[in-house]
């Protein structure tokens, strides 16, 4: 198969809603002194500010404004890594993973206590036990610091936020396990509230701090939340990032082209919201969309240190990929999920060109190069879309969309790897 028969592909560049906040530090400071108290009422007490794995995009800034804060109103901050089992399960690596944010001892100004040992606070309502980050439960407060952002396996009116920060983040690796295998005998949203509310009764949850994000990974909203409010809050701030999510331009493809997955883009690798895997890993359901057949991995981020959780959504991969993956990570990270076939590895090519190939083989009785396809860089980045020429009169009619470029050939090098469009899709050996 020659490269004129495979799609030409075009560019289009989609506008999303683009709230911003510019002032960030002035914002987190006014929040926080509208949730946290009498001015008077921290001075001399520590507090542990919460950090998760999450490629959040503004959070050293925003990590560095409440320890600032914090020192304003003569308390004494640090900072404990919230991330379940992420970073290998082990401190080192949890610490790892925020000095790759940009958060570090001395860029925030504050130590960083990091530990995977627990405490047990109590037995919850459903016989399964609570557990807390033990360095967080030996501080006089605890301030809440989470994205709210839809879950890409769970849906309803608390998804990924400040109520499941206070269960699997700072449940470490042992509260997390557990938590995920309660899910299958209890609802997540039951699980949730349940051992939040005790997380806030019984672990002096001082206030949250929510980071809301655009269709274009800007801070676009921090909201401060009294801890007592946080479950009736969360959802009206879920809502609101619902309202800006970013999506494909198209609800039904054959071929979705990835270049890079990574739990720096989302707990699944890939964001499930994106590409209507939600509820099953190789296929849409009813009412879900975008249904995509088919899709191809190209590479692993360089922050997701060779955790490929999620590489199993996917039906075809690059080589690179495969010799990318820590399995150690990544089978610790899936199983501590639930979700053990998210570690399961797709077939795998030796390049672009052959994966390509075949996707376009298997996309059914159509000639290759109208095989509706669409190629980005990662699910958080999707302004600019590379669309196949199937889609081509159909994005001439979206009133949200510009087109680019016009129709032309795929590029592949000697290797017969696609010349990048995006940038690198990297696939750094962990």
């Amino acid at each position: 198969m020659t490269n004129q028969s495979l799609p030409k592909f075009f560019r289009i560049r989609q506008a999303f809603p683009r709230p911003k906040l510019n002032n960030i530090a002035d914002v987190v400071h006014q929040q926080l002194a509208a949730v946290c108290g009498n001015a008077n009422e921290l001075v001399g007490k520590s507090v542990a500010i919460t950090v998760g794995s999450r490629g959040i995009a503004d959070i050293a800034p925003i990590t560095r404004a409440c320890v600032d804060f914090m020192k304003s109103r003569r308390a004494e901050p640090f900072i404990v890594p919230a991330m379940g089992s992420h970073g290998g399960a082990t401190a080192e690596g949890q610490t790892q993973l925020l000095a790759g944010f940009g958060i570090t001892e001395l860029a925030m100004g504050a130590p960083i206590r990091s530990s995977m040992d627990v405490i047990e606070v109590c037995m919850a309502a459903e016989g399964f036990p609570v557990y807390f980050d033990r360095q967080a439960s030996l501080a006089d407060h605890v301030l809440v610091l989470n994205r709210v952002k839809p879950h890409t396996r769970f849906a309803g009116e608390l998804e990924s936020g400040l109520m499941k920060m206070m269960l699997i983040g700072l449940g470490k690796q042992r509260g997390a396990e557990v938590y995920h295998r309660a899910i299958t005998n209890y609802c997540f949203d039951q699980i949730v509230r349940s051992v939040a509310r005790v997380v806030i009764q019984r672990c002096k949850v001082l206030a949250g701090l929510a980071i809301l994000e655009n269709a274009y990974e800007e801070t676009a909203q921090v909201v401060g939340v009294r801890a007592q409010e946080i479950e009736s809050e969360e959802p009206k701030l879920l809502r609101q990032v619902k309202q800006w999510m970013p999506s494909l331009p198209f609800d039904h493809a054959s071929l979705l082209i990835v270049d890079r997955i990574g739990k720096n883009i989302s707990g699944t690798g890939m964001d499930t919201n994106v590409i209507g895997r939600k509820k099953n890993d190789h296929v849409a359901i009813d009412g879900e969309t975008p249904s995509i057949h088919h899709i191809y991995v190209r590479g692993l981020t360089s922050e997701t240190h060779g955790n490929a959780s999620g590489i199993g959504l996917a039906e075809l991969t690059h080589r690179r990929v495969v010799e990318a993956i820590d399995p150690q990570s990544t089978r610790m990270n899936c199983i501590t999920a639930g979700h053990v076939t998210g570690a399961m590895l797709p077939m795998d090519f030796d390049s672009d060109r052959e994966a390509i190939r075949i996707a376009c083989q298997m996309a059914g009785y159509v000639e290759p190069e109208q095989v509706s396809a669409m190629w980005i860089r990662d699910t958080l980045s999707l302004s600019e879309v590379e669309c196949s020429q199937a889609f081509w009169e159909a994005a001439q009619q979206l009133s949200h969309v510009e087109i680019l470029k016009e129709p032309t050939d795929l590029e592949f090098d000697d290797q017969g790897d696609l010349v990048e469009r995006f940038g690198s899709c990297e696939s750094a050996l962990p």
